[in-house]
């Protein structure tokens, strides 16, 4: 009898539901609980460059344009845009959008947000991306045009990641004026803004004076345009969005979605057996039987463009040598560690470019497994007696797994590598700062050009923050990526990011490893939630049952 009940209820539903159309639609009462492995680290489009954060700024935040599950390019905020030649792009805006501080979006938050990005004083670690920006023109309230330095042909693919997010003018007003304010700067917005535009002495000055508190309010009270919007943050713990009701589009079903910090991954998983939430986060190939013998657990794992990879720093003895680099590579059982510690999760890589990319090639120097050659360079260093290194490594169990089955292979070469773990925010600013001698990561490519690989990873200007955490420098891989950032052939592209590979491989620093698999978790209940390549989760038409 409940049975025949329960299956009426679900037709009367139904029937209600196709009855009713689009925007007119109420949304269902309920609320999404994340189970995430770590915290946000920036709330701020043009702060960290980290996946923790960007899972949370991209449901707040929107760009003019987007990328859909083929990676293709749709509109967002700009209903058409069209390259007019081979420096100037044109945009228009879609009309009718509101921030969710209530003001309305236009061609004044495109200009505010790009020149935010390349203003100094933000010194974001994602300018990179916007850089070859020279001048933005509003043509009217929703047109913009925007004129690059040099021919970048996918500068359109760059405005999809996360550093191109348009936000507030209200915001950014209030975000600057609070750090004048704070820092006792003697400069009126108006002014700071001109002297900005005209790239003066004084600009510089005002700049370093302001930058410490910039950002500030961006951290507290986010404004974007999406179907989300902030609510609350408790750091370390949680972070919470509610629905926008004033969103431009359809109206999401869930009411709110929490994203909440469970750094242990059978933590994550019994959140969900529990059903204290819904969705866990980054979870490790070892996990699988235990979702799969649940009936209500679904597991998800999504093929992604994120590069794994073990980085050394460069800058500190004994790595500033090239021979003992490559003789960690060697003695680095990539094979061995792929199949035994990441139970063969992703797709094994010798490359740094992925499949099907500009870039992409199998025609480079590996450094298969080889004992007696790493033994051979590191005479060759000075270094045959070993020494003792650290492994930094963030929360996640199965990148100290890696640490500790490297540990023992270099034992054999009298090598004492100590692991250290943190928390990942910890990890970041670490590595940013060059704390690290060596430490296992990924970086994932969001814009599916060679060139978000190569800028950030290996050119001088990105060491640090900015994704170099390898303090690389070389001259002429530096002047490579900006000819590859130029060149508009793409044959001739391809050969660049060959030749520049080649030095890097050379070099060594960093042993690319594998394209992760996404690995995350949900409960049966929850409908038509999307993650990406990039692993970020889309919730513009999930639903709880």
């Amino acid at each position: 009898m409940k049975r025949i009940l329960s299956i009426l209820t679900i037709m009367v539903a139904l029937v209600l539901a196709a009855c009713s159309g689009g925007d007119s639609e109420e949304p269902t009462n309920n609320d999404l609980t994340l189970a995430m492995p770590a915290d946000v680290v920036s709330l701020d489009p043009h702060g960290t460059n980290d996946t923790p954060s960007e899972q949370v700024r991209h449901l707040i935040y929107e760009g003019l344009v987007k990328q859909d599950e083929n990676l293709d390019l749709q509109p967002s905020l700009a209903t058409e845009w069209e390259q007019v030649d081979d420096l100037t792009w044109n945009f228009k805006l879609k009309e009718g959008v509101k921030f969710h501080d209530g003001s309305d979006m236009t061609a004044e938050d495109v200009k505010a947000s790009f020149d935010r990005i390349l203003d100094p004083a933000v010194a974001s670690p994602r300018a990179y991306l916007l850089e070859m920006i020279d001048e933005i023109k509003i043509v009217s309230d929703y047109e913009v045009e925007i004129t690059t330095k040099y021919p970048f042909s996918p500068f359109a693919n760059n405005l999809t990641h996360g550093a191109g997010r348009i936000i507030s003018k209200d915001l950014i007003d209030k975000d600057y004026q609070n750090a004048i304010d704070k820092t006792g700067t003697d400069v009126t917005l108006e002014d700071y803004y001109k002297e900005r535009e005209a790239g003066s002495k004084a600009f510089e000055e005002l700049a370093s004076k302001i930058g410490g508190e910039v950002g500030t309010l961006l951290e507290t009270e986010p404004s974007g345009t999406n179907y989300y919007q902030f609510d609350s943050r408790n750091p370390g713990e949680m972070t919470k969005l509610v629905r926008n009701e004033s969103y431009h589009g359809d109206k999401v079903s869930i009411d709110s979605v929490t994203f909440k910090v469970v750094s242990e991954t059978g933590a994550r998983i019994a959140e969900l057996e529990s059903g204290q939430s819904q969705f866990a986060g980054s979870l490790q190939s070892s996990d699988r039987d235990r979702i799969n013998g649940n009936e209500e657990l679904v597991m998800s794992e999504t093929t992604s463009a994120s590069l794994a990879y073990l980085g050394f720093n460069t800058e500190v003895e004994p790595l500033n040598d090239k021979r003992v680099r490559q003789a960690l590579a060697y003695a680095f059982d990539k094979e061995k560690i792929f199949n035994d510690v990441l139970n063969g999760s992703g797709t094994i890589t010798n490359n740094y470019i992925k499949e099907g990319m500009i870039g992409e090639t199998d025609d480079l120097k590996k450094y298969d497994f080889n004992l007696d050659k790493a033994k051979e360079l590191l005479a060759e260093a000075g270094y045959e007696d070993g020494f003792t290194i650290e492994f930094l490594s963030d929360d996640d169990s199965e990148v100290k797994d890696v640490g500790l089955y490297y540990q023992e292979t270099l034992k054999e070469l009298n090598i004492d590598l100590t692991i250290k773990q943190v928390e990942w925010g910890t990890f970041l600013e670490m590595a940013s700062n060059g704390e690290q001698d060596m430490y296992y990561l990924g970086w994932s490519n969001a814009t599916a050009d060679p060139d978000n690989t190569f800028t950030p990873l290996f050119h001088t200007d990105s060491q640090g923050a900015g994704g170099n955490r390898m303090f690389y420098s070389d001259e002429k891989v530096d002047a490579l990526i900006l000819d590859g950032r130029q060149e508009k052939d793409p044959e001739k592209r391809q050969q660049i990011y060959e030749d520049i590979q080649d030095i890097i491989i050379e070099d060594m620093p960093m042993i690319p490893v594998r394209f992760s698999d996404k690995l995350n978790a949900y409960t049966s209940n929850l409908k038509d939630a999307r993650i990406d390549v990039n692993d970020l989760l889309h919730l513009d038409k999930a639903t709880l049952e």
